[in-house]
C-alpha cells in the first residue's frame, strides 16, 4: 500500500491533491524496494515507470502526466503546460503549472522537497531544494515562476517535505564557509552537538526561511528525517555510511485537478 505524508495546509484546497510519498507501495527488489521513483538510479526502468504510476494513480491522475525534471542542483524553475516523456525532462529543480491534469513531482533521497499552491489562481509547483539549490535560489525562482502564471505570494501555501535533519546533516568547515560567505547571518544554521567536533547543519530550517523571506502566505514542514527512517525514506547519507552499492528516490507530488 502506498503510504504518502500528507500536509494539512495542503489537504483541504479544491483542485489540489499531492502525497509527500514514502518508500512504501512498490515493485522495486532491495536496494530500491519497494516505491524507488527515480529514474537516474541503477534500478529496473520497468518498475521504476510501474512505481511512478502507482503515485500517479493514487493522486487521480494518468500516470503519463506525472513530471519530473532532471535535477541539477540549481535555482532553475520551469513553467509546465504539456506532458513529456521520461527521456525528455528538462534539467531544472522545479516545476510550475497551472495546467489542469498535470502532475508534478519532485525527487529526494536527503533533499527537500517542497510543494506550493495558490488554489484560487489555480497555480501548482514541485521544488527540489538540496543544499546547492537552495542557496542558489531555487524557493525564490518557483515563487516568480508562480507569479508569472497568476499566483499572489500572500496566498501562496508551501509545504515542506522529510529531509535530513539537522542531528544527521555533520558538515565541514568548508561547507559552512559556502553559507557564511554568502551571508554572514546563515552561521545561525549551523551548531555542533555536545561531544561533537563538527558543525551540523540545519537544511528544513534554511529552507523554511527562505520561504518565509520570499513572501510565501503559509509555510509548513512536514518533518521526518530520511536519514534516520530507513523504514519509509531512502537516504543517499546513509547509503554512503553503511557502503550500500546505490540508492532509491522518494517523490513528493502535487496534481491540479
Amino acid at each position: 500500500m502506498l503510504d504518502p505524508l500528507v500536509s494539512p495546509v495542503l489537504l483541504p484546497l479544491a483542485g489540489v491533491t499531492h502525497g509527500f510519498f514514502t518508500r512504501a507501495g512498490g515493485v522495486s527488489l532491495p536496494p530500491y524496494a519497494t516505491l524507488n521513483c527515480g529514474l537516474g538510479s541503477a534500478d529496473r526502468r520497468q518498475d521504476v515507470l510501474e512505481n511512478r504510476a502507482r503515485v500517479a494513480r493514487h493522486l487521480g491522475a494518468e500516470p503519463a502526466r506525472l513530471l519530473t525534471a532532471y535535477q541539477i542542483h540549481s535555482a532553475t524553475a520551469v513553467v509546465v503546460d504539456r506532458p513529456w516523456t521520461p527521456d525528455s525532462q528538462p534539467r531544472a529543480d522545479a516545476l510550475v503549472t497551472a495546467t489542469p491534469g498535470l502532475t508534478l513531482g519532485a525527487l529526494a533521497a536527503d533533499c527537500t522537497p517542497v510543494l506550493f499552491a495558490d488554489a484560487t489562481a489555480g497555480v501548482i509547483a514541485a521544488a527540489h531544494a538540496g543544499w546547492k539549490g537552495a542557496l542558489a535560489g531555487i524557493i525564490e525562482a518557483t515563487v516568480v515562476a508562480m507569479q508569472s502564471l497568476g499566483a499572489h505570494r500572500d496566498a501562496i501555501v508551501a509545504a515542506v517535505g522529510p529531509c535530513i535533519s539537522q542531528p544527521a546533516y555533520e558538515v565541514g568547515p568548508e561547507f559552512q564557509a559556502v553559507f557564511t560567505a554568502s551571508n554572514p547571518n546563515f552561521s545561525r544554521y549551523f551548531m555542533i552537538p555536545a561531544g561533537a567536533t563538527r558543525a551540523h547543519f540545519d537544511l528544513p530550517g534554511f529552507v523554511r526561511d527562505r520561504l518565509a523571506s520570499s513572501g510565501v502566505g503559509h509555510i509548513e514542514h512536514v518533518a521526518a528525517c530520511t536519514y534516520a527512517d530507513s523504514d519509509r525514506f531512502f537516504s543517499y547519507r546513509r547509503m554512503t555510511h553503511r557502503r550500500e552499492a546505490d540508492y532509491g528516490r522518494q517523490i513528493s507530488a502535487i496534481a491540479l485537478s
